[in-house]
């Protein structure tokens, strides 16, 4: 035991020493999402343009498709047009889509017990997202898309950790070992990958604070207290182990869910659920 403690504090410290000479190998945001963040940030962007852009990337235009026309957002007609669907949905809500459809991109890996790690980390991601926009549809303040994206992407610091960590046999192949340098980095990893990628604000404090359980902070619910809510809630498939009295989580009170008699009834919900990650398959 004292062997692996050693361990997992001398890789916490090559990690944070990666981090601080940024050394550390970070994933690139996928270029169709760079490329929908810069056109949407034009002054003259346009559904036109837009369309033009994903286009270019056949996967990504039918998935939106897909997702436009799901009776999540469906109104009075289906459509087969990225152009309209665009109109349908509005260029702000089309931008967190295609950065949260392109995500899967980043857990390809090039060895099957990578592999293995990353499909762990995406299943839970998909979970969490799904659940987070859910929650986020009844906040009126909060956007359901957006909370559906940090979701999906709260626990992105954990890739490049497990990357650096394949070439320790020692700690890669002690999964439990492995999960606690997880654990302990991954919200300082994922703040800094969002700050290199130009993430908002709300998106780097999701993936530095939503683990931290005991987070407490005045004004109304943000988008941690609904990830941490999600990451709850969703721990029955995930097996993520939370604190197991969630009267003393904040993020619930924050959200207006009385835990006694109020939390969200996953099996009710069942059907909205497994639409929003079946968007991620």
């Amino acid at each position: 035991m004292t062997l692996v403690l050693e361990k997992i504090d001398q890789f916490l410290e090559e990690v944070k020493e990666a981090v601080a000479t940024e050394k550390l190998l970070l994933p690139s945001l996928p270029d169709v999402a760079l490329k929908i963040q810069a056109e949407c940030e034009k002054e003259d962007s346009s559904a036109q343009k837009i369309a033009e852009v994903i286009a270019q990337d056949p996967a990504i235009s039918a998935r939106l498709l897909q997702t436009a026309n799901s009776s999540l957002y469906r109104t009075q007609s289906s459509t087969d047009n990225i152009q309209m669907a665009i109109t349908k949905l509005g260029l702000k809500m089309v931008r967190d889509l295609i950065v949260s459809l392109s995500m899967k991109q980043l857990y390809h890996a090039s060895s099957n017990v990578i592999a293995e790690r990353f499909r762990e980390l995406w299943l839970a991601s998909t979970k969490t997202a799904a659940i987070a926009r859910l929650l986020a549809a009844n906040i009126k303040h909060l956007d359901a898309e957006q909370a559906m994206l940090a979701g999906l992407i709260h626990n992105v610091g954990a890739l490049p950790i497990i990357l650096m960590a394949e070439d320790d046999d020692d700690l890669f192949d002690n999964p439990d070992a492995l999960l606690k340098v997880v654990q302990k980095m991954q919200g300082e990893v994922g703040a800094y990958i969002f700050r290199n990628w130009h993430f908002p604000e709300y998106m780097i404090e999701v993936a530095s604070e939503c683990y931290h359980f005991r987070r407490n902070h005045s004004g109304p619910a943000d988008y941690v207290d609904v990830i941490q809510v999600a990451l709850i809630l969703g721990s029955i498939y995930t097996g993520l182990d939370c604190p197991e009295e969630w009267s003393s989580v904040a993020a619930f009170e924050q959200l207006g869910i009385d835990t006694d008699s109020q939390v969200l009834n996953i099996e009710e919900n069942k059907i909205i659920l497994d639409e929003t990650t079946s968007f991620f398959k």
